[in-house]
Order: structure tokens, then C-alpha cells, then sequence
């Protein structure tokens, strides 16, 4: 009966599915996607020990820095710079230069020891050894072997803020001779090279003395410039936290990536909880429109339980009936709404990817089965009153009526 009823109905039942469905699978797509920009930023932060940047915000600091986010951010003195990036205390210290890109990708002034760990080894090419050398990130369009010209600022999609490539080129031809592995974070886009290029190409001192080729520590306090942070790469816990005692002070700051993303997950809670709201909102006027739209669906189909009445079917059948079939539309809405959430869960993670360079990964989680399981009760509960109503009717009003 209930299969035979599904099949003559089956567009009302197909509109009926779709609008439990799409309740369902907003309220999954915001659960796991939260849960995804947790885990793929904490990702991308971790191989980032200690950072040591200019007093002001951390959170800046941490978009600029880990993020390759473009920022204004202020630079910490020369000599104060020298000072730190020649510290032996960590497993080694480096500068991080910015302001130049090449077709949308963000080049980044770095040591050769900044690359190794943040790749683990290179997938391809070795590393630069000389200041027209780079490295690019796994994601990079840059073939190895292949050369380029840096270009003053960040250029998205390779167009400049008022100019083109051309126009804002350094003068300097960079070739290629690596590739990261991948590393789940922004980095895999950037073009990493010997932070004395960056120094130079922008008329500053390149920190060693002008006739020297010498790339990374020791920098010579003469030569060079402020420095808008540098990453610390400390032995132990211990260690990091002397040094982040040590670098908190009026001339600098120092943090743990994970201190600045608390800050950033908090900003998310809060939009969590809006979001959450509104699929609470959402998902209640699922539920009246469910419960009316029961009430349609059983319109429609009382005059063949009138019929089952008169042939003398009991009044529990007609109700285990009526009631099932409400069922078995709430199931498969149910289950349409998690493998559409899941989709577009994954769909918004590739967006924001493409975005921000931070690889997402959402997956269902309890979470999302408990909530899915709840609209499942809550609409099977409500079910019962039209199919209450149903078996209730008056068989000699209602045959009068059909």
C-alpha cells in the first residue's frame, strides 16, 4: 500500500523529499564546515613554532605571516632584527620579506632552512642556492627549470592594482629549481626565495656587506633592515616558551600560531552560533511544512483509505499505513539531505581552498548524525497526528464525501 501510494504520488512525494532534504543538508554543510576550517587552519599553523613580529595584533600578524594574507604591518628595528635572526638559541630563525607576486602567486623572502621544514624535502629540484634562485610551492604553476620576474605588490589572477606584470617587473630573472611537497597551507601557491633578493630588489640592504653572495645566518648588523617577522623553529616546548618570554616586550611580540587562531575560532563560534540559529529557524519551518504538507499528501490519499475502511480494514492498519508512509518520505529526505550537505560541504571546502590555499577536508561527524537524527523523531512524531486524524474519520462521512 505504501509503495503503491509513493508510485501514483510520486511528484508531491519527490517536492515532499526535496524540502526535508534541503533543511537537512544546510544544517550538515554548516556543522562540518566549521569543523573543517578548524582542522585545516591548525594544519597549515603547525609547522610554524614561534612567531616574533612588530607590537600590535596577533591576529594580523597570523594572517600575514601563516596566511599570506596582504596586511600593513610595522617592521621591527635593524638592529633589533639582526639580534633576533642571528639568535642560536632555536634550531634556526627566519626573516620573512613580502611585497612582490608573480601572476597572483605571493613571493616570499625566506632562509633555505625555512623551506626544508616547512616541505620535509622537496618533491622536485633542489634547493636555491644563489639569489636569483626559487623554490615554489607544490600548487604553484611554475615548472622547475622555468623563469620568471618577480613584480612589485600582489597581483590577483595576474593583474596588478592599476598596471599589469609588465609594468611593475623587477628588473631581476628568477629561475626555478624546486618544488615543496605539499604542505595543506597557503604556502603551496608562494614562490619562496633568498629574503636577500627581496632586501635588494627593493634597494634595501641585502644583511651581508655589499661584495658578499653569502645567503642566510649569520646577517651582519650593518646591512641589515627591519624585518616585518620572522618564524622561530625551537628543539622543545621548553625552548619556545623562553623564547617567547624573551621576544615580548616594547620592541617586539611573540606568539604561538595556535594563540592568534583561538582568537580567530572565537570570531567563528560566534558566526557559528548565528548560523545555527538560523538553521534551527530553518529547519522549524521544515517541520511546519512537513506537517502540512502531510496533511495535502493525505488529502489526496483518502479516498483509497476510505476504500481499505469500507472493504474492513482495521483502524490500526489504516494508521501503521498512513503513518508509514509518512515514514518513508522522512527517510529518504533524511537521507538525501546528509549526502547533499556532505556534497556541499566538500563543494564550499574546494571553494575556499581555491580562496585561501588552506586545504579543507569536512567529513560527518557525530554531530551531524545526532541533529539528523533528531529532525527524524521530531518529523515522525508530528506524523502521528495526521495519521491519527485519518483512522479517526468517519467512515459514513467520509464515504458521503467521495
Amino acid at each position: 500500500m505504501i509503495r503503491a501510494a509513493l508510485a501514483r504520488y510520486r511528484w508531491s512525494a519527490l517536492a515532499f523529499i526535496l524540502l526535508v532534504a534541503a533543511g537537512v543538508a544546510l544544517s550538515v554543510a554548516l556543522v562540518s564546515q566549521e569543523r573543517a576550517l578548524r582542522s585545516g587552519s591548525a594544519r597549515a599553523a603547525d609547522r610554524f613554532d614561534l612567531i616574533v613580529a612588530a607590537p600590535g595584533s596577533r591576529t594580523d600578524s597570523l594572517l600575514s605571516t601563516v596566511f599570506l594574507r596582504p596586511g600593513s604591518t610595522q617592521l621591527l628595528g635593524p638592529a633589533f632584527s639582526a639580534g633576533l635572526l642571528n639568535d642560536t638559541r632555536g634550531s634556526f630563525v627566519s626573516p620573512l620579506a613580502f611585497g612582490d607576486s608573480h601572476r597572483g602567486l605571493p613571493v616570499v623572502g625566506v632562509t633555505a632552512a625555512l623551506v626544508e621544514h616547512l616541505s620535509g624535502g622537496l618533491a622536485e629540484g633542489r634547493g636555491f642556492s644563489s639569489r636569483t634562485e626559487a623554490v615554489v610551492g607544490s600548487a604553484s604553476r611554475l615548472k622547475v627549470g622555468e623563469r620568471f620576474r618577480p613584480a612589485h605588490g600582489v597581483h590577483h589572477n595576474g593583474e596588478a592594482h592599476g598596471g599589469n606584470d609588465d609594468l611593475d617587473a623587477h628588473e631581476v630573472e628568477i629561475a626555478v629549481v624546486g618544488r615543496m611537497k605539499p604542505t595543506g597551507s597557503p604556502w603551496d601557491r608562494a614562490i619562496l626565495v633568498p629574503v636577500e633578493l627581496v632586501w635588494g630588489m627593493h634597494h634595501l640592504p641585502a644583511g651581508h656587506a655589499p661584495d658578499s653572495t653569502q645567503l642566510g645566518p649569520p646577517f651582519d648588523e650593518a646591512f641589515t633592515p627591519g624585518i616585518p617577522a620572522a618564524v622561530v623553529r625551537t628543539a622543545n616546548l621548553a625552548e619556545a616558551y623562553k623564547l617567547r618570554r624573551a621576544y615580548t616586550g616594547r620592541e617586539s611580540m611573540a606568539f604561538f600560531p595556535a594563540e592568534a587562531l583561538i582568537q580567530l575560532y572565537a570570531v567563528l563560534g560566534d558566526i557559528r552560533q548565528l548560523m545555527s540559529l538560523l538553521a534551527v529557524v530553518t529547519q522549524a519551518l521544515v517541520l511546519l511544512s512537513i506537517i502540512a504538507s502531510v496533511f495535502i499528501l493525505f488529502r489526496l490519499l483518502t479516498p483509497q483509505f476510505v476504500t481499505l475502511r469500507a472493504l474492513g480494514a482495521p483502524r490500526r492498519f489504516v494508521f501503521v499505513v498512513a503513518w508509514g508512509f509518512t515514514a518513508a518520505l522522512m527517510l529518504a529526505g533524511i537521507a538525501v539531505g546528509l549526502m547533499g550537505g556532505y556534497a556541499l560541504s566538500f563543494g564550499i571546502s574546494w571553494w575556499l581552498a581555491k580562496a585561501t590555499g588552506v586545504s579543507l577536508q569536512p567529513a560527518l561527524g557525530v554531530q551531524e548524525i545526532v541533529m539528523a537524527s533528531v529532525l527524524l523523531v521530531v518529523g515522525l512524531t508530528l506524523a502521528v497526528l495526521p495519521a491519527w486524524r485519518l483512522q479517526r474519520l468517519s467512515l459514513a462521512g467520509a464515504l458521503k464525501d467521495y
